[in-house]
């Protein structure tokens, strides 16, 4: 089993190997108490932007963990960047659409307010509503061991979607009515690197956001036969486009 993952501030440069580090705060009591790291355990610490150091717990209390330094650990960031526009949803499907893409790879994750969402961020709802997308992209990265931890921005509308669109090497937007498949899109010219992955919600993407996300340069795409729920889809199209972006456009 690989060594478990816990996210925490590091100095630049890293902890010099053989040096103590201290484990604290809600992180560390998760450590030490729900997770019950103990001594002689090997665990990675990481902030969460590609550097970590790997060691062993020299000490466990239920302030935290002590962590002495046996090896630095950077991973470059990912080439293919994908922003995954995801449509607030009802129940933990939005929680679970974010824990899933974290687990796969995801870059960025920005919360959509869809004319057809059947939720709606506002006041503290909107607050409470980030913090737990947060939190879920927080704990899935270090499930998954990754050392770069999505960003979740704060909600945004469909004019602010169509901005990201613009900026985007290419988008594609997930719509059951779409005639192209994501896998024959993707070789007319490549994914590029900056992608951005638009997911509806329940009710679907009306006909005006559609027109909008389109007129911005996002192409319309299916991913396969059946229709794939919110929570679903988005996984589904981050891994087609891993498989299928060239290696070449990286």
């Amino acid at each position: 089993m690989t060594d478990p993952v816990f996210l925490t501030d590091l100095p630049d440069p890293l902890p010099a190997v053989g040096s103590q580090v201290e484990l604290g705060g809600d992180e560390g009591r998760h450590a030490a108490v729900v997770r019950r790291i103990g001594a002689g355990e090997q665990v990675v610490l990481t902030d969460g932007r590609g550097r970590a150091v790997r060691g062993e717990t020299t000490a466990s209390s239920k302030r935290g963990l002590t962590v002495r330094v046996g090896d630095h650990l950077t991973e470059p960031e990912p080439k293919l960047q994908v922003t995954a526009v995801q449509a607030l949803a009802k129940g933990d499907r939005g929680e679970l659409a974010v824990e899933v893409m974290t687990e796969a790879g995801i870059s960025r994750i920005v919360p959509w307010s869809a004319q057809r969402s059947m939720l709606r961020w506002t006041g503290e709802r909107a607050e409470k509503g980030l913090r737990k997308w947060r939190s879920t992209a927080r704990e899935a990265s270090k499930q998954s061991r990754r050392l770069w931890l999505p960003e979740v921005t704060e909600a945004a509308s469909t004019d602010q979607v169509v901005a990201l669109i613009t900026e985007a090497d290419r988008a594609f937007v997930l719509h059951e009515s779409a005639t192209t498949r994501l896998a024959q899109a993707l070789p007319s010219g490549g994914g590029g690197t900056r992608i951005v992955l638009v997911i509806g919600p329940e009710g679907g993407i009306t006909d005006e956001e559609v027109a909008a996300f389109t007129d911005a340069g996002a192409e319309t795409v299916l991913l396969c036969d059946t229709v794939l729920r919110t929570s679903t889809a988005g996984v589904v199209g981050l891994a087609q486009l891993q498989a299928l972006t060239p290696v070449a456009a990286l």
